[in-house]
Protein backbone atom coordinates (compact mmCIF):
# COMPACT_ATOMS: atom_id res chain seq x y z
CA UNK A 1 0.00 0.00 0.00
CA UNK A 2 1.61 3.16 -0.98
CA UNK A 3 2.66 6.17 1.58
CA UNK A 4 -0.24 8.66 1.65
CA UNK A 5 0.03 9.96 5.11
CA UNK A 6 -0.44 13.65 5.13
CA UNK A 7 2.17 14.81 7.03
CA UNK A 8 1.77 17.24 10.65
CA UNK A 9 3.24 20.33 11.46
CA UNK A 10 5.03 21.26 14.89
CA UNK A 11 3.53 19.26 17.42
CA UNK A 12 0.79 17.44 16.13
CA UNK A 13 -1.42 19.39 18.00
CA UNK A 14 -3.21 22.46 15.97
CA UNK A 15 -2.40 26.36 17.29
CA UNK A 16 -5.42 28.43 16.72
CA UNK A 17 -4.49 31.96 15.60
CA UNK A 18 -6.51 34.63 17.13
CA UNK A 19 -5.64 37.09 14.27
CA UNK A 20 -8.14 37.71 11.66
CA UNK A 21 -6.54 36.43 8.63
CA UNK A 22 -6.38 38.40 4.63
CA UNK A 23 -5.68 37.60 1.33
CA UNK A 24 -5.38 34.54 0.01
CA UNK A 25 -5.85 32.44 3.07
CA UNK A 26 -9.75 34.68 3.58
CA UNK A 27 -10.37 33.52 0.31
CA UNK A 28 -9.62 29.99 0.88
CA UNK A 29 -11.03 29.69 4.65
CA UNK A 30 -14.51 31.76 2.60
CA UNK A 31 -14.73 28.55 0.30
CA UNK A 32 -13.83 26.15 2.85
CA UNK A 33 -16.23 27.20 5.24
CA UNK A 34 -19.26 27.26 2.47
CA UNK A 35 -21.25 24.14 2.67
CA UNK A 36 -22.50 24.30 -0.53
CA UNK A 37 -18.87 23.63 -1.61
CA UNK A 38 -17.58 20.47 -0.82
CA UNK A 39 -13.66 20.89 -0.83
CA UNK A 40 -10.95 18.05 -0.90
CA UNK A 41 -7.86 16.90 -0.52
CA UNK A 42 -5.82 14.54 -2.40
CA UNK A 43 -2.56 13.11 -1.02
CA UNK A 44 -1.18 11.38 -4.03
CA UNK A 45 2.12 8.67 -3.41
CA UNK A 46 5.38 10.25 -3.38
CA UNK A 47 3.72 12.99 -0.59
CA UNK A 48 1.87 15.07 -3.16
CA UNK A 49 -0.96 17.86 -1.71
CA UNK A 50 -3.80 18.49 -3.71
CA UNK A 51 -6.25 20.93 -2.77
CA UNK A 52 -9.51 21.62 -4.68
CA UNK A 53 -13.32 21.56 -5.44
CA UNK A 54 -15.59 21.17 -7.78
CA UNK A 55 -17.32 25.06 -9.67
CA UNK A 56 -20.59 24.82 -10.40
CA UNK A 57 -21.44 25.84 -14.09
CA UNK A 58 -22.58 29.12 -14.44
CA UNK A 59 -26.70 29.94 -14.08
CA UNK A 60 -26.82 31.93 -16.94
CA UNK A 61 -24.90 29.45 -19.40
CA UNK A 62 -21.94 31.87 -19.85
CA UNK A 63 -19.42 28.77 -18.11
CA UNK A 64 -19.63 25.43 -17.12
CA UNK A 65 -18.71 23.88 -14.24
CA UNK A 66 -14.97 22.70 -13.67
CA UNK A 67 -12.30 21.70 -10.99
CA UNK A 68 -10.63 24.42 -9.14
CA UNK A 69 -7.27 23.86 -7.11
CA UNK A 70 -6.52 25.79 -4.02
CA UNK A 71 -3.27 27.13 -3.18
CA UNK A 72 -1.48 24.07 -1.40
CA UNK A 73 0.56 26.47 0.42
CA UNK A 74 -2.71 28.10 2.08
CA UNK A 75 -4.37 25.27 2.78
CA UNK A 76 -1.80 23.23 4.42
CA UNK A 77 -1.18 26.92 6.38
CA UNK A 78 -4.52 26.68 7.54
CA UNK A 79 -4.35 23.22 8.58
CA UNK A 80 -1.49 23.43 10.72
CA UNK A 81 -2.83 26.45 12.55
CA UNK A 82 -5.98 24.09 13.21
CA UNK A 83 -8.65 26.50 11.29
CA UNK A 84 -9.68 23.76 8.65
CA UNK A 85 -9.46 19.93 9.74
CA UNK A 86 -9.34 16.74 7.67
CA UNK A 87 -12.54 14.22 7.28
CA UNK A 88 -12.26 10.46 7.21
CA UNK A 89 -9.81 8.85 4.72
CA UNK A 90 -10.91 7.68 1.54
CA UNK A 91 -7.78 5.58 -0.19
CA UNK A 92 -7.42 4.40 -3.58
CA UNK A 93 -4.85 2.68 -4.98
CA UNK A 94 -1.99 5.88 -5.26
CA UNK A 95 -3.63 7.89 -3.60
CA UNK A 96 -5.87 9.00 -0.62
CA UNK A 97 -8.26 11.44 -0.74
CA UNK A 98 -9.82 13.38 2.66
CA UNK A 99 -13.02 16.03 2.83
CA UNK A 100 -11.99 19.09 4.03
CA UNK A 101 -13.72 21.56 6.43
CA UNK A 102 -13.37 24.39 8.71
CA UNK A 103 -12.77 23.61 12.16
CA UNK A 104 -15.24 25.70 13.53
CA UNK A 105 -18.56 23.50 11.63
CA UNK A 106 -16.65 20.42 12.91
CA UNK A 107 -17.31 21.62 16.36
CA UNK A 108 -20.74 22.62 15.74
CA UNK A 109 -21.68 19.55 14.20
CA UNK A 110 -20.30 17.49 16.48
CA UNK A 111 -22.78 15.66 19.30
CA UNK A 112 -23.01 17.05 22.41
CA UNK A 113 -20.87 15.25 25.34
CA UNK A 114 -22.74 12.88 27.50
CA UNK A 115 -22.66 13.72 31.24
CA UNK A 116 -20.88 11.45 33.35
CA UNK A 117 -22.68 10.47 36.51
CA UNK A 118 -24.56 7.41 38.01
CA UNK A 119 -27.42 5.54 36.56
CA UNK A 120 -30.64 6.81 38.59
Amino acid sequence: MPDTTLPRGGSGRPRLRTAPVTGPVADVLRIVSDPRTPVFVTAHTGGRLRYGYWRQADPAGRAGGCYVALPTDVCEELRATGRIVLGAPVADPGKTTYRVGAARDLVRAAPPARARGHAA
